[in-house]
């Protein structure tokens, strides 16, 4: 009998150790690169450890050992940050979560239905208000604070809330506008059409349809917000002159004194607590950071 059988072995071989070999470079690099980001990260987040390790060592060994190494735990720093200033600290965080939801709100509503206007209303001149509009994200904040404090000065509400609250219910933040136009021009306009056959006006329109599918831009709106009033720090150092209103950037800053010893302790203790918020809003919310900005065409 003749004998059929074929030996592919010596065939196969090479093909497998192709195989075998790429298997290997490519963990290689998946380890590598794994290396090279904890390297990164831990480079980046040492300032933070290091604050917070500052802020359980007395005044007097921050500086003296700069090192990670904690020997004991210093909790006096955080009791005495509490009161340390003319107010409790818990005045502070009150204070900037007043302004901080405020400008949420106000950049949220305000910001939408000016996107909306943009998105969806046929109006004279549309195009030219929304590229004004994005020429304001190229003019620094710092060019209007002159006019500005001016007239909040004149109104009588310089000390109050208002000049950090009033400017995002008008939505003067260019970018989130932005932000929101990208993502209601990608809903299909039949949903429109379908409701104005329906006898649905432009508001009902607004708050029924856009509304709900632009929760993704608005959850990204809303933490951005959060994030870039919480730490804000010139415009209340500006309005906010009496300690009452302070919100916690200025309270921070009163820690350092140049013509004393300045209590770096106890300013590292109030400033974990504030970064907490920050990170527990960035922690629970980057999804839909990361939803909001994938789905606006934004790159």
């Amino acid at each position: 009998m003749t004998d059929l059988t074929v030996s592919t072995t010596p065939d196969q071989a090479p093909d497998r150790t192709d195989e075998v070999r790429h298997a290997r470079n490519k963990t290689t690099t998946s380890i590598v690169k794994h290396v090279l980001m904890i390297a990164a990260s831990l480079f980046m987040i040492y300032p933070l450890l290091w604050m917070l390790v500052s802020s359980l060592r007395p005044t007097e060994v921050i500086f003296r050992t700069p090192g990670l190494l904690l020997t004991d735990f210093y909790i006096a720093n955080y009791i005495d940050g509490w009161t340390a200033l003319s107010q409790p600290f818990h005045r502070f965080l009150v204070n900037s979560a007043i302004i901080t939801f405020a400008c949420i709100f106000g950049n949220i509503v305000s910001c939408a239905l000016a996107a909306y206007a943009f998105a969806r209303l046929k109006f004279r001149g549309r195009n030219i208000f929304f590229a004004i509009m994005l020429i304001t994200l190229m003019l620094p904040w710092h060019v209007t604070v002159v006019p500005q404090y001016i007239l909040f000065s004149q109104v009588d509400l310089v000390n109050t809330f208002w000049p950090l609250i009033l400017p995002k219910l008008l939505a003067t933040d260019a970018f989130f506008v932005f932000l929101m136009v990208q993502f209601i021009r990608g809903i299909p306009r039949d949903m429109d059409e379908a409701a104005k056959i329906d006898g649905c006006g432009q508001f009902r329109i607004f708050f029924s349809i856009i509304v709900p599918l632009l929760t993704p831009a608005m959850a990204t709106t809303a933490i951005f917000t959060f994030i870039q009033t919480w730490n804000e720090f010139f415009g209340p150092l500006i309005y906010l002159t009496k300690s009452t209103n302070w919100t916690v950037s200025v309270a921070l800053r009163q820690f350092l004194d140049s013509e004393s010893a300045s209590n770096w302790g106890a300013m590292f203790a109030m400033s974990i607590v504030s970064l907490l918020p920050v990170f527990l809003v960035f922690l629970f919310g980057q999804r839909f950071l990361v939803k909001g900005i994938a789905t606006t065409g934004i790159k």
